[in-house]
């Protein structure tokens, strides 16, 4: 008779941890179902820019707990695959900034005077108070993503812009 004792406590922790289960799998639906795609525009408003993929919303997800946030960030984000932003590219692209500001961006400044020729479909565009970023166009010159590049190290984004960005000039 000992056993059953023993057979039934077992049998309740199976139970509470397949309902721990789909109490989780059912409360992060929402965030899968919440699929509709904002424009780069909206997204920028809301504070993502970049290219962030869906798996950085879901980590974000494990130490945020605003679900709008979290809904919003999934409606911003690229689907992941090994090479989803890889396949990726741009026509053109504009780099805009503050002149006022560029003095504390050297990696920034440097890149204008020396690297910036080997882009020719690459723009400067210095615009009042804007901090750094680099706004990546399609086809037909359309603003399609932008990227804050204050931290960028010279190296890196003369990377971005042989991989993302098309040499000739299109735009």
């Amino acid at each position: 008779m000992q056993l059953l004792p023993g057979v039934w406590n077992s049998a309740i922790a199976v139970t509470v941890a397949l309902t721990a289960t789909a109490i989780i799998f059912i409360s992060s639906m929402p965030l899968v179902w919440s699929k509709e795609q904002l424009s780069s525009r909206e997204c920028e408003d809301l504070g993502f820019t970049g290219l962030a993929l869906c798996s950085d919303c879901h980590t974000l997800a494990e130490y945020i707990k605003d679900q709008e946030l979290v809904s919003d960030c999934l409606k911003c984000c690229a689907e992941d695959s090994d090479d989803a932003t890889s396949k990726i590219t741009y026509s053109g692209a504009v780099l805009e900034v503050c002149m006022r500001k560029l003095v504390f961006y050297p990696e920034i400044v440097g890149f204008i005077e020396d690297d910036k020729d080997q882009f020719p479909s690459v723009k400067v565009q210095y615009t009042f108070n804007s901090p750094p970023k680099l706004i990546l166009l399609d086809d037909k010159g359309q603003h399609k993503e932008s990227i804050r590049i204050d931290n960028w190290k010279r190296e890196h984004f003369l990377q971005f812009l042989q991989e993302k960005v098309k040499r000739s000039s299109a735009i």
